[in-house]
């Protein structure tokens, strides 16, 4: 495994209580945040009165903000301060949840979820650089990072049962004034109890490859996204050039910087490599299916959506699970063996779920997604190390952002793929059954590439 110096700070402590609680607590509440709408879609689009389109962008634009955002706020955290970032991402996301909570029609509320990524993305990039900053490399580093993780499975578990539970409650409004109140204490929290970390060496604003990958990135989610309406529509034909562009712009740009925001060389170093394109095809395989999961469930097997979200919580509880315990594997075993082996398993676990049909029973789903759950928290406990241990040390963030950029990249093409291959054949329960169980089989077939491609990518002993 990729070996790097350790930052000094974290070679004097073992980390402290809120350096690792903290984090842990904003990335699932913006996990929760990011899943929420999979469960209250049908109330929030007739509140808004929001069409067929317009529901694609209530879903989905959050994934705009973090994906567009991510790298940025993790570039800007390592050269002026994680602590200084966290918290305003903690306070932006209270701001933005108040104007989805007040938003008088479907254009003010995706404008609010776009806001919502990118404070969540500040959250999360911090929260891991952060937990790099202040544990030494080692078993204490992996339980820290296995944490995180585990983060990412519960608040996918939890995220669309609690908004379920507060739109029957008091409606759907009510769902974005609980994440008002849990911002506010987070960035309080934070303001208290954690300590200022940064890079050695500030970089300085790289602002042509800022403004360049953001808005290139930006672009190309919004081009998917939209495109799950007609991929041929100018607009969304005119995002894809633009993005191809403006991102073509920031390789030439970093290639030409003393000091870029992203160093290119990185993607010469196995372990980031793994780290990137191991996030991009979670997105792809494992993400775009399940998303779709508990909708089908519902439309297929006639679950109602408290049901379905409960029965996915198999999947995402056991990778909570999972996750929490991945430091306890023997320390021998390479990274890249045990990712394989995780992207192996959500293969073997979406190959035994293609077997949906009307109105099965729910319990068919079980084995599989017992197995997806294993296969996910392993693979999220081995990406967060990575995406710490790949960088140099002073550069946590970043690489956090590098990973999780490619992680929600993965999401939107295969939420659109998915999409599209689930709704090909028509709408009626048998068609979406036959279709998601196609869509079930290529992603499988998306996560064994993978697994055989982290094999065959031989890790280098480097030193950031």
């Amino acid at each position: 495994m990729t070996t790097l110096a350790t930052p000094l700070a974290a070679r004097r402590a073992p980390g402290t209580a809120a350096a690792l609680a903290l984090p842990a607590a904003a990335t699932l509440l913006a996990l929760m945040n990011y899943c929420a709408p999979a469960a209250t879609l049908a109330d929030t689009a007739r509140g808004l009165r929001a069409g067929a389109t317009a529901q694609i962008w209530l879903m989905s634009s959050i994934s705009l903000g973090l994906a567009a955002a991510l790298l940025a706020a993790g570039s800007l955290a390592d050269d002026h301060g994680r602590k200084r970032t966290f918290v305003a991402g903690a306070a932006a996301l209270a701001v933005s949840s108040v104007a989805c909570a007040l938003a008088p029609n479907a254009a003010v509320f995706i404008a609010g979820r776009v806001a919502q990524g990118a404070a969540s993305a500040a959250l999360l990039v911090t929260g891991l650089g952060i937990i790099g900053a202040s544990f030494a490399a080692g078993p204490s580093r992996a339980r820290a990072t296995g944490m995180w993780g585990a983060m990412v499975g519960l608040g996918i578990a939890l995220g669309p049962i609690a908004a379920a539970v507060l739109t029957s409650a008091g409606g759907w409004r009510l769902w974005y004034w609980a994440t008002v109140a849990a911002s506010v204490l987070l960035a309080a929290a934070a303001s208290r109890a954690l300590t200022e970390s940064r890079a050695d060496r500030p970089r300085g604003v790289d602002l042509p490859g800022l403004s360049t990958m953001s808005l290139g990135v930006a672009a190309l989610v919004a081009a998917i996204t939209w495109g799950r309406a007609g991929w041929t529509a100018p607009g969304v034909l005119a995002l894809f050039a633009a993005a191809a562009v403006l991102l073509a712009a920031f390789v030439l740009v970093e290639s030409r910087r003393r000091e870029p925001m992203v160093d290119l060389g990185l993607f010469r170093r196995p372990a980031f490599l793994l780290s990137v394109t191991g996030a991009l095809v979670t997105g792809l395989a494992v993400i775009g299916v399940m998303t779709y999961l508990a909708t089908m469930m519902s439309l297929v097997m006639g679950l109602s959506p408290v049901a379905a979200a409960l029965v996915l919580a198999i999947w995402s509880a056991l990778s909570f699970l999972v996750a929490l315990q991945a430091h306890r594997l023997p320390a021998h075993l390479p990274v890249r063996r045990l990712l394989a082996a995780g992207f192996a398993l959500a293969a073997v676990s979406e190959f035994a779920m293609a077997d949906l049909a009307p109105g099965a029973h729910w319990w068919r789903l079980v084995p599989g997604l017992a197995v997806a759950g294993v296969a996910s928290g392993l693979t999220n406990a081995m990406l967060a190390r990575l995406a710490v241990e790949s960088v140099p040390a002073d550069r946590a963030s970043m690489g956090a952002g590098a990973n999780n950029t490619a992680r929600y990249i993965g999401a939107s093409l295969g939420v659109a793929i998915v999409g599209a291959i689930a709704t090909g054949s028509g709408h009626d329960p048998a068609s979406l059954a036959h279709g998601t169980n196609v869509a079930m089989v290529v992603s499988a077939a998306t996560a064994l590439g993978y697994a055989v491609l982290a094999l065959v990518i031989r890790e280098r002993a480097r030193r950031g």
